[in-house]
């Protein structure tokens, strides 16, 4: 069986080198790369792709919280187009303008009975399927990604990754935990004389972040040995759900949350001493940042 056939098939002969496993989510996480993908790839072409023109500024502000400042930060591409849409539904503006937003029915369908969210399982639907919906989400999603490859480049990591990184060399394993197209990481991770340094890039080609975790890394170390840094509470629930440890790289504090983490947490993570107090302190402050409510819906 061929690569392509099994994506997921790089996950299962992960290799264990060392003692440790360090898990690194890439987009806002290593990279300052969240604000430019959404606000200039995916958002123009949402409005593009499913004609929302006619109500681009409520449709811009739903797309920024769900992706960028909210409690689903960080979530796959495809649910958080249908979670901006149903918050833009939600809209009474756009009620009383009478728009209809599209439902992408066959899209939530998809969403709700695959686990690899990604354009190469897209595309085999849509042949398989003809559905309107999908052959449109696919439209869009192939544009988002021809329009990070045009503009986003020369985005270096945050200050103190690559010291982090350089770091974990030959007391961890490193993956990369992403919910991006493999081939943006690989680029991005090349780009910045980083793929070296880490043994695997998992993109959402190769499923979802939880299953990157327990495929690759869940029974093949101790679990207090394991860490999963991530700037979205779904790196965070990923973590939780292979029980193994988790550190926040709080959004908008991304610097000192960096600095924080190569001077403080990795060494207690090594250490054995990450777990407890501590990683509970870390989490209790990047909780606070991130809403489950829009900040339209509070008033």
């Amino acid at each position: 069986m061929t690569a392509s056939a099994d994506p997921q098939s790089p996950l299962r002969d992960f290799r264990k080198t060392q003692e440790f496993f360090i898990g690194i989510d890439s987009d806002g996480c290593a990279f300052d790369t969240m604000e430019v993908k959404h606000k200039e790839c995916f958002i123009p072409n949402i409005i593009e792709y499913f004609g929302l023109a006619a109500v681009s500024k409520y449709a811009r502000e739903a797309a920024e919280f769900v992706n960028l400042y909210s409690l689903w930060r960080g979530i796959n591409r495809f649910p958080a187009l249908t979670m901006a849409l149903d918050l833009l539904t939600e809209r009474p503006e756009v009620a009383r303008r009478g728009f209809k937003v599209p439902k992408l029915t066959g899209v939530r369908s998809w969403i709700e009975r695959e686990t690899k969210l990604a354009n190469p399982t897209l595309k085999a639907e849509v042949a398989k399927t003809n559905d309107p919906d999908l052959a449109l989400a696919y439209e869009w999603s192939e544009a988002v990604n021809r329009k990070v490859g045009e503009i986003v480049r020369d985005v270096p990591p945050f200050p103190f990754v690559r010291k982090s990184i350089e770091a974990m060399s030959g007391k961890a394993d490193v993956m990369v935990v992403s919910a991006t197209p493999g081939e943006a990481l690989n680029r991005e991770w090349e780009e910045h004389g980083l793929k070296s340094h880490v043994a695997l890039i998992a993109g959402q080609e190769m499923g979802s972040k939880k299953e990157h975790l327990g495929i690759a890394a869940a029974d093949k170390y101790e679990k207090t040995k394991i860490l999963m840094i991530g700037d979205a509470p779904g790196d965070r629930k990923a973590a939780e759900a292979n029980h193994v440890l988790f550190y926040p790289i709080d959004p908008g504090q991304e610097d000192e949350s960096w600095q924080r983490f190569y001077e403080e947490a990795l060494p207690r993570f090594y250490a054995g001493t990450y777990a407890g107090a501590y990683m509970n302190e870390q989490i209790a402050r990047f909780e606070k940042l991130l809403p489950e409510l829009p900040p339209w819906k509070k008033a």
